[in-house]
């Protein structure tokens, strides 16, 4: 399946300027969720006496990766239920036969300005002419709870549920890079502001665009809700190796348990992941990425920490932690819940040199023979 919305990350960026929860100001802090690592007695365990982990888990949410201008660290019970309810309704909507005499669309497309956090997604997803409609979309349905709290971020640490900005040396290395788009690059619908170069050949469009990851880091790591679809995880676990499958483009991950890192001159997509048991809690501690795949802006020497909990029998904490010196001037941390779910996983038929590859080069191409015969117009 060729993907036609932008990644979510990126789309999360631009829907910040956008619209934002019109939520009233709930007071407090972000709680403090870092497990407790005594074992407890009501987990399902493995043989080696570990908890069992195992299973499928939706990770679609309401809740954004970085909390949008203004709103509280959480909401109340009755907020959250009316901007779910709120939500439900916009998509309801968006379901029903359109009028066979309806107007044609208006020239340049829908311009109009979103009114949800999830419109304003689909909107820079789809650009003014529009993407998929619904029945192309499997989004969340409820904002993401943990402790108690009802999140509106899934970014905890910076306290203001936003990324540290980028230092000055990652500035200059991602201005330098433009036209080697990252693993969470989004892809545009029209032709503007791309840097030049960006469509000369398959390898510098978005890995996403040309089904090598899944697009937003949903193969991870971090493993992170893309906002759209195909938001299934399935966790196959071993004494000595732990198995993540991500619906999307079918990335899996392995987690060498209790092993040591891979030299530094072997480099991998995903990273090289090695894991152990501190208590109840799985750690996944990730090194040795290439610089193929940068999320969001880093380097090759991204030090991933991701932790794993089982909260109850529906139910897995993720927790994760990113420093990269080269990037951000110090670590930051995301946490979500990992609901289990009942629904099978299917092929994501998607693969590389696919149709629609070719067919953004081709247009290219061809835009650049119209502009070429423009200028000779003059």
């Amino acid at each position: 399946m060729s993907n036609r919305f932008i990644s979510a990350t990126s789309a999360v960026g631009m829907a910040l300027g956008l619209v934002a929860l019109t939520a009233p100001p709930v007071t407090g802090q972000v709680a403090n969720t870092v497990t407790n690592d005594a074992a407890r007695s009501d987990l399902p365990r493995t043989p080696d006496g570990h908890p069992d982990l195992q299973g499928t888990y939706d990770l679609a949410t309401l809740t954004p990766f970085e909390r949008l201008p203004g709103d509280p660290p959480f909401l109340t019970k009755e907020k959250a239920v009316a901007l779910e309810r709120a939500e439900a309704r916009r998509r309801s909507k968006d379901d029903e036969p359109s009028p066979a005499d309806r107007p044609p669309p208006p020239v340049g497309g829908d311009t109009s300005a979103p009114k949800s956090f999830f419109e304003a997604l689909e909107k820079a997803g789809g650009g003014a002419v529009g993407g998929y409609n619904r029945f192309w979309l499997n989004q969340g349905s409820a904002y993401t709870e943990v402790g108690g709290q009802i999140r509106t971020s899934i970014v905890v640490d910076p306290a203001d549920g936003r990324l540290p900005p980028y230092n000055e040396a990652a500035r200059k290395r991602i201005a330098a890079a433009r036209a080697t788009p990252t693993s969470t690059a989004h892809e545009r619908q029209d032709g503007t502001a791309q840097p030049a170069g960006a469509h000369d050949n398959p390898e510098q469009r978005p890995l996403s665009e040309r089904c090598l990851l899944g697009f937003g880091s949903t193969s991870g790591p971090p493993a992170l809700p893309d906002y759209f679809y195909n938001d299934l995880h399935q966790v196959v676990q071993t004494q000595d190796q732990i198995m993540i499958l991500t619906e999307m483009v079918h990335d899996a991950r392995i987690v060498r348990m209790n092993a040591q890192h891979l030299p530094k001159t072997i480099r991998r997509w995903m990273g090289d992941s090695v894991g152990h048991w501190e208590g109840d809690t799985l750690v996944i501690d990730t090194t040795n990425f290439t610089d193929k795949t940068r999320f969001r802006g880093s380097t090759e020497n991204l030090h991933v920490i991701e932790r794993l909990t089982r909260v109850d029998d529906k139910t897995l904490l993720y927790r994760f932690t990113l420093e990269d010196p080269d990037t951000w001037d110090r670590p930051w941390t995301g946490e979500y819940t990992w609901p289990a779910t009942s629904k099978p996983i299917y092929e994501y038929a998607c693969h590389e040199g696919n149709y629609a590859l070719a067919s953004v080069l081709r247009g290219a191409r061809r835009q650049e023979a119209e502009e070429a015969a423009a200028q000779v117009k003059k």
